[in-house]
């Protein structure tokens, strides 16, 4: 492979303007995560501390094997709403190493509103089941939870996607062999309670952990019958009469002990074997990438600057470089896992979409992980382009993208507008993980493109009327609104609270984060089905 020679001036104003851009949006990426990591009242702080229980964040360090990177997924997830207190929607979830073993993680907060299940709450526990099903990841789920948020009930219970989804995709990764362990340690009320009955094992702590599926105020106004929440449901019981829990621990630091032995029992994961080869580290500094990411979308830059800082040695080996320029294609490594790599350098072309097609194909035959790097304003426009079929060579890069077995990693650095955010692999083509860049904007189209549409609209209609055209005050009177709206819906901690995406990527973290999913994704068989088509070439 040919190690992609850099053009960047570091020196030049453009660069060092994009730099501070950039610098300033991690900035405020930090102090975000660092809110939503730590801010917690300090009375439900102390009330933990009282009942003898850990900090979810302190669990972890308990529970994850010394030295091994926690790749946390959406830390922002529900910022900004029910009021600006549900830091992360109530869940810590992530990729961890347990006794040497690749695992998913969740632990509820008990710090935020007891625990409580909100909508979003909802939202992350599935996509993390997700995860955990495509990747074929053992789920350790640590329980502290009041259960759902009654005022919100309607938005957290009866649809496909809300709570009783949990329940079903347990049963559905019990059917698939992937184990589920689980440790009360707080409540564990209503609905909740089937989590840990439906998982392969489950640790009860003793004095504060209890599962029932109604709580001593319920059973008093059901029954009559008035029983403490350690009478109706607590570990003694659990472990002694009804045997829906399996294991007795005398606190949070027992109960994680005992996990940590379960996990060391589980078979070694027998993970797809790729050709790989010893890693290295790209030739030019990754921090580099604040400078080349344009703080404008309309400014243009060469992606080839940002896979040279992301790749092992800077090395790329282009596929069809003079042909649809731009998108560029070509294969990789990355920590030492082959990839094939497809990142934006302006609109797609018919041609461009072809190339595409090509490659994704090529990727999916040989087993090879693909990375998609957005930037994109969509497909190009105009009659020429609909004569040359644009719409037929974009439906087979979609077709591509949907139907290829192997995983596929998405990170928007820049603009995701569009179709192209389909023919990118955007979340609704079911990347195994999406990161966006805290420059990143996601949206059917732009705010200036979108006010220009509704502009030319109404002038048109206007002039069928015999009217005359509008104004700039009456222009500007639609314009500002939908400028605005895209200004706050679009930006990347929008997208983030939305859960479109699994978090904001510190750009300089790129290449990190892309080895510790690979590695997660590794963990499932790459599928040998024939779904799609073969290989075309036109």
């Amino acid at each position: 492979m040919d190690v992609i020679q850099s053009k960047i001036n570091t020196s030049s104003d453009g660069y060092r303007r994009n730099y501070e851009a950039m610098e300033a949006l991690v900035s405020e990426l930090k102090e975000e995560l660092r809110k939503a990591k730590y801010d917690r009242p300090q009375k439900a702080k102390d009330r933990l501390a009282k009942q003898g229980k850990l900090l979810i964040r302190d669990k972890l360090d308990l529970l994850l094997d010394r030295n091994t990177p926690f790749l946390e997924i959406a830390p922002m997830a529900g910022r900004g709403m029910y009021d600006g207190m549900i830091h992360g929607a109530g869940l810590v979830c992530g990729i961890g190493v347990v006794c040497g073993k690749e695992v998913v993680i969740s632990g509820n907060d008990a710090t935020i509103k007891g625990g409580s299940t909100y909508p979003m709450t909802v939202k992350k526990t599935l996509r993390i089941q997700t995860i955990v099903m495509e990747n074929r990841l053992p789920a350790i789920t640590l329980v502290d939870s009041a259960g759902g948020y009654l005022p919100m009930q309607s938005e957290v219970f009866p649809d496909i996607d809300d709570g009783g989804r949990i329940f079903y995709n347990q049963a559905v990764c019990s059917k698939m062999g992937i184990p589920q362990i689980t440790a009360v340690m707080g409540l564990c009320t209503a609905g909740g309670a089937y989590v840990p009955a439906m998982s392969d094992e489950t640790v009860h702590v003793r004095g504060t952990g209890a599962i029932f599926l109604g709580g001593p105020p319920l059973v008093k106004a059901a029954t009559g019958e008035e029983v403490t929440a350690d009478q109706l449901g607590g570990a003694d019981l659990h472990c002694r009469e009804s045997g829906v829990s399996d294991y007795i621990a005398e606190d949070d630091r027992h109960a994680i002990e005992i996990i940590r032995t379960i996990v060391e029992c589980l078979p070694p994961a027998q993970k797809t074997r790729l050709p790989m080869r010893d890693p290295k580290p790209p030739i030019y500094d990754p921090k580099e990438i604040y400078g080349i990411v344009s703080r404008e979308f309309k400014i243009p830059y060469d992606v080839r600057e940002l896979i040279a800082r992301i790749v092992d040695g800077s090395e790329f080996l282009e596929f069809k470089e003079l042909f649809g320029p731009t998108l560029v294609c070509g294969w990789a490594y990355i920590h030492g896992y082959p990839v094939g790599i497809l990142g934006n350098n302006g609109v797609l072309f018919p041609d461009s979409a072809l190339k595409a097609t090509q490659f994704i194909q090529l990727c999916d035959r040989r087993k090879i992980p693909l990375i998609f790097l957005q930037n994109i304003n969509g497909f190009i426009v105009g009659s020429e382009y609909e004569r040359l079929g644009i719409t037929k060579h974009g439906h087979k890069m979609v077709n591509a993208v949907a139907t290829c077995t192997v995983p596929k990693f998405t990170v928007i650095v820049g603009a995701s507008f569009g179709a192209g955010n389909y023919a990118m692999c955007g979340r609704a083509y079911s990347p195994r993980f999406l990161w966006m860049y805290p420059n990143a904007e996601i949206a059917v189209m732009g705010g200036e493109q979108a006010s220009g549409v509704l502009v030319t609209l109404r002038n048109d209609q206007l002039a069928k009327e015999g009217k005359p055209p509008m104004t700039k005050e009456e222009e500007d009177a639609i314009r500002s609104p939908i400028i605005e709206a895209a200004k706050k819906e679009s930006n990347a901690l929008y997208s983030t609270s939305q859960l479109w995406d699994d978090g904001i990527l510190d750009p300089v973290d790129t290449r990190d984060v892309l080895g510790l999913a690979i590695s997660a994704s590794l963990n499932a068989p790459i599928r040998d089905d024939a779904f799609g088509y073969g290989i075309f070439r036109m």
